[in-house]
Formats: C-alpha cells, sequence, structure tokens
C-alpha cells in the first residue's frame, strides 16, 4: 500500500527538478570570459619578458610559475569572503580590468621610462591578476552552488574554464597580436572583464546594497580601459619614441616577434624584439663581410640559399655574381620579407633585391626546410639573430648542422653569422666548435661594425677555404688586399676551448646570456 505514495512522491521529485536558471548560465558564461581574460594576461606578461629580457622559455617558465602560485594564493583568500559574494565579485572583476587590462601598456612605458623597474612591476602586476583571478572562479563556483549539484557545478565551471582557455591560447599568436598588438589587446581584455562586471550588476541587481555605486564604477572602468583602447597608437608611439630614441618611421607585431623601423643619425635602423639587426650607415660592412668571402671563394655559385636575413640585405649582396641562377630566402616570419619587398623605404635598402625574379622567397622554419628539402646549394648564407633563447638556439646546435651540411653542395661553402668574438668570445668557438663536430671544416673570421663593434663569421666547407682572387666591384668595404685581414685573430679574441652545442642542453643559449649580461651590467 505504501509503494503507490512513494513512487508518486519520487516521480513529483523528479518533475520539480529545476533546469539551468539563465542566472546560471550567464555565470557560466562568465567563467568562460573570466578564463579567456586571465589566461590573456598570462600570454601578454610572458610575451612581453622575452621581448625585454630575452630567454623566452625561461620567462614564460617563471611567469606561469608566479601566476600559478598566485592563483592558489587567491584561492585560498577566498574563504575569508562571506557574506555579499556578488558584490566581491563585481569588485574583483573591475580590479582584475584594470590591472590586467593596463598591464601591457604600463611595462611598455616602464621599459622605455624606468627600465630598472620593469622587472618588478611585471612581477608585480603577475601576482595581483594571479590573486585576483584566483579569487573569480571559487566565488562564483559559491554564488552557482545556490542552485546546482556540487558535481555538476565542478563539471560545468571546470569546463567553461579550460574552454576558455583554449579559446585565447589560439587566437593570442594568430589573430590577436598581429592585428591588435600587445597594448591593445591587453586593453580589449579588460574591457570584456569589466563587461563582465557591468553584466553581474545587472544579474545580482536584487542582492546589492549600493546598486548604484556599482553601477558607477563600472562606467568608469569601462570609460578608462576604452580611453586606453582610443589612445593605443598615442602610448606605443610614448614608449617606442623613447626606448628607440630616433624617430619610429614604420612599426608592427607579428606572430613572432616586434618589428621596428628608426631613422635618426645613422639612417634607418632595424630593431627586432629591441634589439638593433643593422643601421644604414654600416650595415654594408656587415652584409660585404657575410657574403662576399664564401661566394667569391666558390668562384661560380649558382643556387644559393640565404636563411633568415628576410630584410633582404644578404639577398642584395649576392646578386653582385652574374652566376647567381636562383636565391631562396627562408624566412620564418612573412611580415619581414613582406615589408622589405613592398615598403619603398626599405625596399631601397636592399636595392629592391627581394623583387628579383630570381628570389624565391619560402616562409616557414629553417630548421623544418632543411629536414624536408633535399636540393643541394653551392652557398648558404645563415643570417639568423643572436641565440638569445632556446627557439633561435635549436638553430646553432649541431643537429642543424648535420642537416645544413647534407644541403651543402660537395664544392659548396656555407657562411653563419656568430655573435661577437670580443665581447661573447666563448658563445663564438662554441659556435665553431658545434660546426665542426659534424665533420665540416671551418675557417673563422671577423670583421668590424660600428654599431656592433666586432662581430663574427665562420665559414664551414668540405673543402679548405682559400682567399679569392677577386671580388666583385662597387663594395664599400671589402677588397682583395684587405680580406685576408679578416681571419687574423688578436689575443684576446684567440680560439678558447668550449663544447658542442646540442638540441638536448643548449648550451649556447646560457653562455650567450652569461656573457652579454654582463656587458648590460656594466
Amino acid at each position: 500500500m505504501s509503494s503507490t505514495p512513494l513512487s508518486v512522491n519520487a516521480t513529483s521529485a523528479r518533475v520539480s527538478t529545476p533546469g539551468p536558471r539563465p542566472i546560471d548560465i550567464a555565470l557560466l558564461v562568465s567563467v568562460f570570459v573570466v578564463a579567456a581574460c586571465g589566461l590573456l594576461y598570462e600570454l601578454a606578461a610572458g610575451a612581453l619578458a622575452s621581448y625585454v629580457l630575452g630567454d623566452s622559455v625561461l620567462q614564460f617558465s617563471t611567469i606561469i610559475g608566479t601566476y600559478l602560485f598566485a592563483m592558489g594564493v587567491g584561492s585560498w583568500l577566498s574563504r575569508y569572503f562571506e557574506r555579499q559574494l556578488p558584490a566581491h565579485f563585481l569588485r574583483i572583476e573591475l580590479l582584475v580590468a584594470l590591472v590586467g587590462g593596463a598591464m601591457p601598456a604600463v611595462l611598455f612605458m616602464a621599459n622605455a621610462y624606468v627600465p630598472g623597474a620593469f622587472r618588478f612591476l611585471l612581477y608585480g602586476m603577475v601576482l595581483m591578476v594571479g590573486t585576483l583571478v584566483g579569487l573569480e572562479i571559487p566565488l562564483v563556483m559559491r554564488i552557482l552552488k545556490r542552485n546546482t549539484v556540487l558535481k555538476d557545478l565542478v563539471s560545468q565551471v571546470l569546463t567553461f574554464d579550460y574552454l576558455g582557455a583554449l579559446a585565447v591560447s589560439l587566437a593570442f599568436p594568430l589573430l590577436l597580436v598581429p592585428h591588435l598588438g600587445l597594448i591593445r589587446t591587453g586593453l580589449l581584455f579588460g574591457l570584456m572583464n569589466a563587461a563582465v562586471a557591468l553584466w553581474a550588476v545587472w544579474l545580482f541587481r536584487g542582492e546589492l546594497r549600493r546598486l548604484k555605486a556599482h553601477a558607477v564604477a563600472c562606467v568608469l572602468v569601462l570609460g578608462a580601459l576604452l580611453a586606453g583602447f582610443a589612445g593605443a597608437d598615442h602610448i606605443t608611439t610614448l614608449a617606442e619614441d623613447k626606448f628607440y630614441q630616433d624617430r619610429i618611421v614604420f612599426s608592427t607585431a607579428s606572430p613572432y616577434q616586434r618589428i621596428v623601423v628608426t631613422q635618426g643619425r645613422a639612417g634607418h635602423r632595424l630593431f627586432l624584439n629591441g634589439n638593433l639587426q643593422f643601421a644604414e650607415r654600416d650595415e654594408y660592412r656587415y652584409h660585404e663581410a657575410l657574403v662576399h668571402p664564401a661566394m667569391a671563394a666558390h668562384g661560380n655559385p649558382r643556387r644559393v640559399a640565404v636563411l633568415g636575413g628576410g630584410d633582404g640585405m644578404a639577398v642584395r649582396e649576392i646578386l653582385k655574381y652574374p652566376s647567381v641562377e636562383s636565391v631562396t630566402l627562408v624566412e620564418l616570419d612573412p611580415a619581414m620579407t613582406r615589408i622589405f619587398t613592398d615598403n619603398p623605404t626599405l625596399a631601397r635598402l636592399n636595392g629592391q633585391s627581394l623583387q628579383s625574379p630570381k628570389v624565391h622567397i619560402v616562409n616557414t622554419d629553417a630548421f623544418q626546410w632543411l629536414q624536408q628539402g633535399e636540393d643541394t646549394f653551392d652557398v648558404i648564407v645563415v643570417d639568423f639573430p643572436d641565440p638569445t633563447n632556446f627557439s633561435i638556439g635549436k638553430l646553432y646546435t649541431n643537429s642543424f648542422y648535420a642537416l645544413l651540411d647534407k644541403r651543402l653542395a660537395a664544392s659548396g661553402y656555407a657562411v653563419v653569422q656568430t655573435t661577437s668574438p670580443l665581447v661573447a668570445r666563448q658563445s663564438f668557438w662554441t659556435v665553431v666548435q658545434t660546426i665542426e663536430s659534424v665533420g665540416l671544416q671551418t675557417a673563422p673570421y671577423h670583421a668590424h661594425v660600428p654599431s656592433f663593434g666586432e662581430w663574427g663569421y665562420v665559414l664551414a666547407s668540405r673543402r679548405p677555404w682559400r682567399v679569392p682572387d677577386a671580388l666583385p666591384t662597387g663594395l664599400q668595404f671589402l677588397s682583395p688586399q684587405t680580406l685576408p685581414l679578416l681571419f687574423d685573430f688578436p689575443l684576446d679574441m684567440a680560439r678558447v676551448p668550449a663544447e658542442v652545442n646540442r638540441l638536448s642542453n643548449q648550451a649556447l643559449v646560457h653562455t650567450y646570456e652569461r656573457e652579454w649580461g654582463k656587458v648590460v651590467a656594466h
């Protein structure tokens, strides 16, 4: 007799179980936005740290570690928030919007005007944002807990949290930074955090004690961030004009680097992530020394490859040889080859070399290009930036040089730009030792480039290098008489013992950072 009422009661209980309320759905969407914004601030901090401090692996590792630690602190502190949870959530959202959204702009300005404070501000802001983000999720979960079963609550919150992180991790390098830049990207996501706060004002309008004050705070934060977003170009100009000193005539951010071209007394200068790549007044010294010892020694180079060197300066020198039939330029960043092809001022610097029908541009990773191809070349010019981080350091390893050896014709020459043998002596001879470890003969040399000081190069081949009888006409630096002098090393640049740089240890990156760090410290 008792089974029927029990059955009816059970059925009634199942029927009366409420589904997700609109307010709960809105909060879950907020979790998605909060997660996306939190990860965005973390990525922006890591990118800025790698731009300014170098060694991207170290910077991203320490930023991520600091951020996760701060999130743990925030989660622990959330236990002390017991009443008026929606109001606390609102305040935290607005703080995250202000601190996180303004972080790239503040750090850019700090690097330009108070560089000594950059590291302190960087980790201070990361700690603050991480702590605030760590507070957000527990508060949302406790608000949702009022009407959601625990197992459903955890699964829903974590699902939206991870989806938000996935979305921004894909959008950051592919869409946001290339099209908006770091400053606007940070401010855009700050606006998203502030919009969540404004939305929460409306959702919890019946619970908030000081509704008008919360609404005014949201409007003020949104207004400040919108003003920053509108003036982002001005902020960038202020910071970069101070940092670079000379007038900036071109700047852009690609997924790979920040590209800035300035014009001043030294003519045009190119900077990648703040590091000088060439100065117009003396770049001819660097590029003549890079190209002609290998090209002229070969005698009749027809097929040439250039790895790196997206500015086209090395290609300009290569095209001075009538025997050259084709030049393959392998440059990772399409933004580099595009601006030095299409921008009239920059194309003039390389003599419109990238527009030559002999030149074939391949925008891909040089390591992969060597692995995937089979064509061989008479001369290969390797013109990468210095090994400031592990992503570049892999291009200075014995694994890379073994691949380079396979793509070099039997009588061919490769030449590698190899930092300063005076400032970074150990680093220079590490590259020489690494090239020799794969069975290639080397002929190290150096040249004085005023913008850089003493700069080093290494010729690599299967046959001994011999001084060429002639060089192309019209050179400004090299001559057959002075060329042999480049291969003479004084005592303070003479060879020192060095280990092989391998993918498994990347010892060169640590050596380079230590040697150049001494210069910066002084």
